[in-house]
């Protein structure tokens, strides 16, 4: 039961509405392994003292007022009804010897992800606690916020490994600012040419994306999904990086980042993918378009809880993101330099630095939104998903080990709930590692495990490659 609320209901906002659509229902997993045994009223206590209960989106219902709108409502929180505890070992049929924790929760993550809804009486997050495997699933509705607002408040409540009295380092991307030319000339010229470049690559951009989001369709591939796939059953597998290996390069190729080092992985470990599956059947470089989702604050990493709180912050809380169209082209594996991949993602991803697709992505829906209503939204939403191949995202996480009260985390992980697409992928770095989950529609790709280990060599084969022109300077 709702108590009396003193403040009036607040609406939901546009990107919320559309996620509580039925094609679009998504939930985010977000995956906390720790060193020790879970103490249950430990673990209560650091619950109702943590910012998740002081937040109002996480002690609102959601509820629809007479003219059909979605609204949040405050609400009493009965936290037995949120802390989920199972203590008996989840059954995995992945018998692998050394796998078994990590077989057994991907296992309970891929059944969750079709079908397993958050009940709208209570608000829409819950927290399970996998006793046996010393795991925490949170399962936050997408309508409560983004990745890196939700990154934000779980880190908000932990603090560094050995040093109790600091709070976690948050792992923020800065921008690097251009030293400015001394030559007014060069300065200016410099100016005329990005801002060129920003008109031209934004138009062919976003031509491309109306296309896609209209009519033009990837060519079916065996990792292709389509219309309804969002409901068939998962698969769960997880591809493990060092973020040193990455850095090593990204130190190779001039003016790389880890994301061009990402998208090179996913690239080259795709292309090895379809080799394995249909070996000679793949056209050489037919193109597979990804969906990535790209945070539209000024830092890209997770920030200070205060700052996302802020009403008028441009960091403000919830879903403030945009979409952008990532190609990936397939290329034969055999005989090709590895760093090849790479060098090709950064310049794919510089040219779409300088275009405002995501900006456009994110003020196309909220126009719709407002103005054509949540049908049109989601429909449009639904058929993007539809005609493109996987959805990645990157998300950065605490660059140091933290705990949660006084219990090591040993690793954290995110995905989401299914969608149209037939391969999904969430990286989340933390403590010099990133984990990649990939969640497919195991009826599509049977052996997510095997993808995985694609990628896993991919960025070892760069390694090897980067490490040879180090040493050669």
């Amino acid at each position: 039961m709702a108590s009396p609320a003193t403040d009036p209901d607040e609406p939901l906002t546009p990107a919320g509405r559309l996620f509580l659509r039925q094609e679009m229902n998504q939930i985010i997993h977000c995956i906390i392994g720790v060193k020790n045994p879970f103490d249950i009223e430990a673990v209560k206590s650091q619950i109702r003292d943590s910012f998740l209960l002081k937040h109002p989106r996480f002690c609102s219902l959601m509820v629809v007022d007479r003219h059909g709108r979605e609204r949040w409502r405050r609400t009493d929180v009965d936290l037995d009804r949120h802390l989920i505890v199972i203590d008996s070992p989840v059954n995995s049929s992945d018998s692998s010897a050394g796998n078994g924790d990590e077989a057994a929760v991907n296992e309970y993550l891929a059944e969750m992800s079709t079908g397993s809804i958050l009940s709208p009486d209570k608000p829409l997050w819950e927290i399970h606690l996998l006793v046996a495997h010393k795991c925490a699933v949170f399962r936050i509705h997408h309508a409560l916020g983004d990745g890196i607002s939700l990154m934000s408040m779980l880190v908000a409540g932990c603090r560094k490994v050995g040093k109790p009295e600091e709070a976690a380092s948050m792992g923020m991307v800065v921008s690097k600012k251009k030293k400015r030319k001394d030559n007014w000339w060069e300065y200016y010229w410099d100016g005329i040419v990005r801002l060129i470049g920003v008109i031209w690559f934004s138009f062919v951009f976003v031509v491309e994306f109306v296309m896609k989001l209209m009519w033009v369709s990837d060519r079916k591939t065996v990792i292709s999904g389509g219309d309804g796939v969002e409901l068939w059953p998962r698969k769960l597998a997880t591809a493990r990086f060092r973020l040193d290996d990455m850095k090593i390069v990204k130190k190779a190729i001039h003016d790389a980042t880890i994301n061009d080092v990402l998208f090179g992985v996913i690239s080259s470990g795709l292309s090895r993918y379809l080799d394995h599956r249909t070996p000679n059947a793949v056209q050489e470089g037919i193109q597979l378009t990804g969906l990535a989702m790209v945070n539209l604050r000024k830092q890209s990493g997770p920030q200070e809880l205060s700052q996302l709180m802020e009403k008028n912050s441009e960091s403000q809380w919830g879903n403030k993101f945009g979409f952008l169209m990532i190609p990936i082209k397939y290329h034969k594996t055999t005989g090709t330099d590895p760093l090849l991949y790479v060098r090709r993602a950064k310049v794919m991803l510089d040219r779409k630095k300088q275009s405002l697709e995501a900006h456009f992505s994110y003020k196309v829906a909220d126009f719709v939104m407002g103005y054509l209503g949540s049908n049109v939204a989601g429909f449009l939403n639904y058929r993007i998903i539809c005609n493109t191949s996987f959805t990645i995202s990157n998300v950065v996480g605490p660059q140091e080990a933290i705990a949660m009260g006084d219990n090591p985390i040993t690793y954290m992980r995110v995905n989401s709930s299914s969608l149209p697409h037939a391969l999904t992928m969430h990286m989340l770095s933390y403590a010099g590692r990133a984990d990649m989950q990939i969640l497919v529609a195991k009826d599509i790709i049977p052996d997510p495990e095997f993808l995985a280990k694609c990628f896993e060599d991919s960025l070892l084969e760069m390694k090897e490659a980067a490490s040879a022109i180090i040493k050669s300077i």
